[in-house]
């Protein structure tokens, strides 16, 4: 096989491995809180929201020692000892204690410090200036193919169930861990690059980390990367948790978290599909597709803020009766999961890719860098998702967005000049 063929390849087990673990991952945040609220267990007393801004706000702490952590075992020996830590993070379900779901929660955001920098250095050194938008675009829709496997299996597990037992979580997690578990295995079939295309990482990762932090392309980048972080916790957390509160659904309200899920999982792969894998952002550029971005999830904002109770993110399990301003429609749920899920891929394609191109030659701290601010933020919005209603949520969305947009745009302007200028210096 071809270098090229070869690191191509590596980027698709790389996407192969993410989606096994993320398929149940990603279930296990979108289903956790209403799954605890339906605990018979008396001695529990976690909440879900809380456990994923434990995550978040260690995950960010973490990445100040990630880079280190990579570059002295490895990015494969990294994503698969990291791989370990979630999927004990999801049998922690099969039979819950507070202290061991808490306990849990910090070690996961350690290890995905660590899984999310190795998963940014091995993209960049399979990499070339001309490929890192085709393979940030084929690593990103494997990764949404994960929202799809899981939340199928969630609706199809859940259909019809008004409340979630004992025996339907611990199948439903079994599952999981088992899948989580294969993800992980899969990172030990990715091959080192030749040693043409790689990259020399800085030995002083941390101090490269700061010094990336205070440049001028990552302090504009840094506000649309905390909007990332956000609308993550929004469409990943709250959202699936309001539909299931929602009774004027119907009894099926509990199942429909996983079709909620398989649509946010439709746009993502196909914004992935279309602006990575295509590579057609090449052309004109990033900003439109971030403008896209910006736009899909304006118009689910106003359609969740229309269509769900401002209620619902706090509701206790049996959900609430508030109707909000229009008669509530499953069919404008979905159509809103959609949405997020596409916006939120227009925005992540363009940062990764833009991050790979500024910062090819230290990728493993630039990612790091990009990891600490995202899961800052995400822990911010969870710990406020505890307290918040919906509209104030949402507004807290919109005003991020704009201005997370207006920084990408400034940002994409100065990494085009650079372009102009190395181009014109090669002639």
């Amino acid at each position: 096989m071809n270098p090229e063929g070869k690191r191509l390849l590596n980027i698709v087990i790389l996407g192969f491995g993410f989606m096994f673990m993320f398929t149940a991952f990603q279930t296990c945040g979108n289903i956790e809180q209403t799954v605890i609220k339906s605990f018979n267990s008396t001695e529990f007393h976690g909440s879900g929201y809380t456990s994923m801004s434990i995550i978040y706000g260690v995950f960010s702490a973490s990445n100040l020692i990630a880079p280190s952590v990579v570059a002295v075992i490895g990015p494969q020996l990294s994503m698969f000892f990291s791989g370990l830590l979630y999927s004990g993070y999801i049998a922690m379900f099969i039979y819950p204690y507070t202290w061991s779901f808490y306990t849990a929660s910090v070690l996961v955001g350690i290890a995905a410090a660590v899984l999310w920098t190795a998963q940014g250095n091995v993209l960049a050194i399979n990499s070339s200036d001309s490929t890192i938008g085709r393979n940030s675009g084929i690593f990103w829709a494997l990764l949404q193919f994960s929202l799809f496997f899981g939340n199928l299996y969630i609706y199809c597990a859940w259909h019809g169930h008004v409340h979630i037992t004992d025996k339907d979580r611990q199948t439903v997690f079994i599952s999981l861990t088992v899948i989580s578990l294969v993800g992980c295995f899969l990172f030990f079939l990715i091959r080192k690059p030749d040693p043409e295309s790689s990259n020399s990482e800085v030995s002083e990762p941390l101090l490269q980390a700061c010094k990336i932090f205070v440049t001028k392309e990552m302090l504009l980048l840094s506000v649309s990367i905390g909007y990332t972080g956000l609308e993550l916790t929004f469409y990943s957390g709250v959202y699936g948790t309001c539909i299931g509160a929602m009774t004027r659904f119907g009894q099926d309200a509990k199942s429909l978290i996983g079709i909620s899920g398989i649509c946010i999982g439709v746009g993502e792969i196909l914004g992935g599909g279309v602006f990575g894998m295509l590579n057609k952002c090449n052309r004109f550029g990033r900003n439109p597709v971030v403008l896209l971005g910006l736009i899909t999830h304006f118009v689910a904002f106003y359609l969740i803020f229309l269509n769900i109770a401002s209620d619902a993110p706090l509701a206790p399990e049996a959900g609430t009766d508030l109707q909000a301003y229009i008669s509530p429609s499953v069919g404008v749920a979905l159509l809103c999961s959609f949405l997020l899920g596409l916006g939120d891929s227009c925005f992540n394609t363009q940062l990764l890719s833009i991050i790979g191109f500024l910062f090819r030659e230290n990728s493993a701290p630039a990612f790091a860098v990009f990891k600490f601010i995202q899961s800052i933020m995400a822990a911010l919005a969870f710990f406020y998702s505890n307290y918040l209603l919906l509209h104030w949520q949402l507004l807290i969305l919109v005003l991020s967005g704009f201005m997370g947009s207006m920084t990408f745009f400034m940002a994409e302007w100065h990494a085009e000049s650079s372009r102009r200028e190395s181009d014109y210096d090669s002639i």
